[in-house]
């Protein structure tokens, strides 16, 4: 959204082409940026009225006085509930907030009353000082009788089709309709409503027209004309406004985003790493973005028994071929088992009897298990706007961009040099270490090593005696240079890889440095101020920083990709590699059979990433290849021979995310083509599974073979999610058939690109007859800030346990997780996905003393992986027992730790130990009457705590 041609106003019925002012307004402030398009027209279509105010509005930011604007600031609590206010993906908001409010005060904002610390904050924003008791609402900043409320929002009638008359329910005491919040000065924080189905998601399957609930109108009503806010600021990733019910694109005054916003001018801070869900906000509630930095990954490292196993196997290496050697592999075997490792490596009962060249391959595939979880990727912590990073983690940062080849820019990666140097290709490395070859998995642990060690060198060139990263334009000139001046080189002369390409290094190094400035620059808050001055704000890309640096320094109004330009050459090239991986391990967990059908899901974000490669994965499925015109535009495609494939066509079942659907559209339509291509070729039904099922799927339907080869399928227009995850999230479904049932009826609508401009029309039948066939469920990890536990969509978008329902036989489909958040792309099981996810997060000390760092919000993250896990529990099927054993273990056994979550944040504490009890009530968790007695009598004692009553 970078241009507009012209702006049509009417009044009166009488068209009016009014430009100037508007599109000169647009172009200042980067404000505005609502756009209908149609083939070559692109054009703005408003009222005179909303026309006048909202260009008001914004003169007002570029002209007014600091002290006079107000700023209304608005947080996010998914699920509702007092432990979860200030959600967002990976920021500590309290801390953000308060960190913003300080340096706008001192340039002159009015924030009269803003307390001391953050803590304080919190506090004030969440507590209703004027209750008798403790209680479940927080502060109201304003009480909103329904006289006024009707009055000030003239869509308020619109509403009572789904929620009756007002006040209702919701954010409301009886009588009247409660803003939560608090205000400071000219400064309002307010939270947001809820979407409002939380606790009943299944009202959505029934109701004729959703809409947001009237505690959710009120309170944009409250910041646009009672507080009279000059600009909102939603903070951080993300809110329900967006997401309100209307047309995809193209907001007019009959779409809820349109009439909430009204004409308040929209600032939003959104992860960098989250490109497609920024682009609705930009396209359905006109936002101007301003990314902000995800914690920098850090090396999950080991701990406990995973630590011990670690210098055991270090101890073999040096005694293996001693009397010891024996002794040493049967402890490991021992210690191994003791960390639940033989659920991903099958091991001896004992290694003493065993050969050498059994002992080593048994001891590599450890190490390599290991060596896995160590060099995992994880945020540490939670992100803080304007605080730039440490040394350290500059340092984890560009290990980590240094580690993927740019051949693009003619920069090979740090352990493909140090491969190269010891007469080694580095994909050989990985392949070996895959398998289990000890040398290989010692030479890759040299080689990771080497490379953090490098990189340590050369960035404590730029750091202070405090740690910080100072100073690098003027440092970089300096160690640039030939010779021992170069800190990697004085590095590398300590180890084995001493003869390294000197002038392969100075590229990458060179290459390094340029990201390092970018790392550690601060425009968050700049770009913040600029915003609130009318002002324009930088566009740049979204995405993952590792993978595209440009994505740096935040502070950028985001945008994401031409999405015609999908999937790349390199695209496709890494989706062939992720494709014969997949279909190579179902084959080897299969009895050499290939998958006839594999159900997968396409997401907005991983697809503008990464360019295109789950796209891609689709297309090479079923055998296609995308071909780009000469502007580089992929409109269609051409079979690849079966000979060239060397395998059948799998058929694919294909459950496009709604922002996948929102923002590729003309993707969509190819993919649909490419299936409904496949399905007519004259080939043998077993050489294509997608001719063979289409032939019996149109024989049951009575329906032609086009229609029966309908693959691409997602939700009704301008609608999102299946909303398994606000279920689990609210512990409101009472069994997985009402989850299935639900997950179908939100996602059987499909795209028929034989009926152009006709939306996305309900076929269940067809859905769950293509369901039916699938063979294996797949999805896509793409980045390292993001995996399994971390977030509700992944689990929202498994139908493995539906596909067991569906199947004839009863069986249960594989079901796998490709990953790709390292150069070493891996295809591993679910259950080892899961597995890999709460050894290195939920469990690992690293990850969760980082949270609790944040302290409020940190308490919240670790109750949102261990409910995420139950939704994993709950969709596959695919979670260990000892996960949750693991867990109560850590969070609940340990008094000094369980002291901790209570004091800190007693609501998300009380979730968690709600979550644990669930987990065993609904059959996930095996354990002692012991451990359930104590977490009932925890979750009496926090009850008791949050109600104010002392035991």
């Amino acid at each position: 959204m970078t241009t507009v041609s012209c702006q049509l106003v009417t009044q009166e019925h009488q068209w009016i082409v009014y430009i100037r002012k508007r599109l000169i307004l647009w172009l200042h402030s980067g404000l505005f940026c609502a756009i209908f398009f149609s083939q070559r027209k692109l054009c703005i279509f408003m009222s005179e009225n909303e026309k006048c105010i909202s260009e008001i509005n914004s003169d007002f930011l570029v002209c007014s006085l600091q002290e006079k604007k107000k700023l209304a600031i608005t947080v996010f609590s998914f699920p509702p509930d007092k432990g979860n206010v200030g959600t967002a993906a990976y920021l500590n908001v309290f801390n953000s907030i308060y960190s913003v409010l300080s340096d706008l005060k001192k340039d002159g904002y009015n924030v009269e009353g803003l307390p001391d610390t953050p803590e304080a904050l919190i506090e004030e924003v969440i507590h209703d000082k004027e209750a008798q008791f403790n209680s479940p609402n927080l502060n109201v900043a304003y009480r909103m009788n329904v006289r006024e409320y009707q009055y000030l929002t003239p869509y308020a009638s619109l509403l009572e089709e789904n929620w009756g008359k007002p006040p209702g329910h919701l954010n409301s005491d009886g009588e009247n309709l409660l803003v939560y919040g608090k205000q400071y000065g000219n400064v309002f924080i307010g939270v947001q409503p809820t979407f409002g189905y939380e606790g009943d998601p299944m009202r959505l399957l029934f109701s004729k027209s959703a809409s947001p609930h009237h505690g959710f109108a009120a309170y944009y009503t409250f910041v646009e004309k009672i507080f009279q806010a000059d600009a909102v600021l939603h903070f951080g990733t993300h809110g329900s406004l967006e997401f309100m019910p209307g047309k995809q694109v193209g907001m007019s005054d009959t779409c809820y985003p349109d009439s909430l916003i009204g004409n308040i001018p929209n600032i939003y801070y959104y992860a960098a790493n989250n490109p497609s869900e920024a682009t609705v906000a930009k396209r359905r509630s006109y936002a101007n973005t301003i990314s902000y930095l995800t914690p920098p990954a850090e090396n999950a490292g080991l701990y406990k028994g995973l630590k011990q196993l670690s210098e055991l196997i270090s101890s073999y290496q040096s005694l293996k071929d001693t009397g010891r050697g024996a002794q040493i592999v049967s402890s490991i075997i021992s210690t191994a088992k003791q960390c639940n490792l033989d659920k991903d490596v099958p091991l001896p009962e004992e290694g003493e009897e065993l050969p050498p060249k059994e002992r080593d391959l048994i001891v590599g595939k450890v190490y390599a298990k290991i060596m896995e979880i160590e060099s995992r990727l994880l945020p540490c912590g939670l992100h803080v706007i304007g605080e730039p990073p440490s040394a350290i983690e500059a340092v984890a940062t560009l290990v980590n961009i240094a580690a993927l080849d740019r051949p693009e820019e003619g920069i090979s990666s740090l352990p493909g040099i140090l491969a190269a140097t010891v007469g080694r290709d580095i994909e050989d490395v990985y392949r070996g270490s895959d398998k289990g070859i000890l040398a290989d998995v010692e030479l890759l642990r040299q080689i990771t090593e080497a490379s953090r060690g490098a990189i340590t060198a050369f960035v404590e060139k730029t750091t202070n005696s405090k740690g910080q990263v100072v100073n690098v334009a003027n440092n970089l000139s300096t160690i640039l240079g030939f010779g021992l001046s170069e800190p990697w080189v004085q590095y590398l002369s300590t180890t084995k890889f001493i003869r390294a390409d000197r002038e392969k290094l100075r590229v990458l190094f060179g290459f390094l440095g340029e990201c390092l400035k970018l790392v550690v620059q601060d425009n968050e808050l700049g770009s913040l101020k600029l915003a609130l001055e009318g002002s324009y704000v930088e566009p740049g890309p979204g995405g993952d920083p590792i993978r595209n640096p440009k994505v740096l320094p935040t502070g950028k109004n985001i945008h994401a990709l031409d999405p015609q330009a999908i999937p790349t050459a390199a695209a496709l090239k890494s989706a062939k590699i992720v494709v014969d991986r997949l279909l190579e391990r179902q084959k080897a967990d299969n009895g050499g059979k290939y998958p006839e059908t594999v159900a997968l899901v396409l997401w907005g974000t991983d697809n503008i990433k990464t360019y295109g490669e789950s796209l891609a994965q689709v297309l090479w499925m079923i055998g296609v290849r995308p071909v780009a015109d000469t502007f580089g535009r992929v409109n269609r495609v051409e079979p690849v021979s079966l000979e060239e494939l060397g395998r059948p066509r799998i058929d694919v079942v294909v459950n496009c995310s709604g922002v996948f659907r929102d923002l590729f559209i003309n993707q969509m339509n190819l993919l649909d083509r490419a299936v409904k291509m496949v399905a007519e070729l004259d080939e043998p039904v077993e050489m294509n599974y997608v001719r063979k099922h289409a032939q019996e799927q149109a024989e049951e339907l009575g329906v032609s073979l086009r229609e029966a080869a309908t693959r691409v399928f997602s939700n009704a227009s301008g609608s999102y999610s299946s909303n398994v995850n606000l279920a689990v999230e609210n512990a409101s479904w009472t069994d997985e058939k009402q989850l299935q049932d639900m997950y179908l009826s939100r996602k059987s609508f499909a795209f028929d690109s034989d009926a152009p401009g006709a939306g996305m029309k309900e076929k269940r039948k067809a859905f769950e007859l293509a369901l039916a066939t699938a063979d294996a469920t797949f999805q896509n990890l793409d980045s390292s800030e993001i995996s399994l536990t971390d977030v509700s969509h992944y689990f929202d978008s498994d139908p493995t346990k539906l596909v067991q329902g569906l199947r004839k036989d009863g069986r249960a489909p594989s079901s796998y997780i490709a990953d790709t958040t390292t150069a070493n792309a891996q295809v591993r099981t679910l259950s080892e996905t899961v597995r890999l996810d709460a050894r290195t997060k939920l469990l690992n000390p690293k990850w969760y003393e980082g949270m609790m760092k944040s302290g409020y919000e940190g308490v919240r993250e670790i109750e949102k992986r261990l409910t995420n896990t139950v939704g994993w529990s709950a969709t596959s099927g695919q979670v260990d027992n000892w996960v949750y054993e693991e867990a109560n273990s850590t969070f609940i056994e340990d008094e000094a730790m369980r002291k901790r979550l209570m004091d800190t944040n007693p609501n998300s504490f009380r979730k968690l130990v709600q979550t644990f009890l669930e987990a065993s009530g609904r059959g996930y968790w095996e354990t002692s009457e012991e451990n359930l007695e104590r977490l009932r009598e925890l979750y009496s004692e926090v009850e008791d705590k949050i109600e104010g009553i002392d035991r």
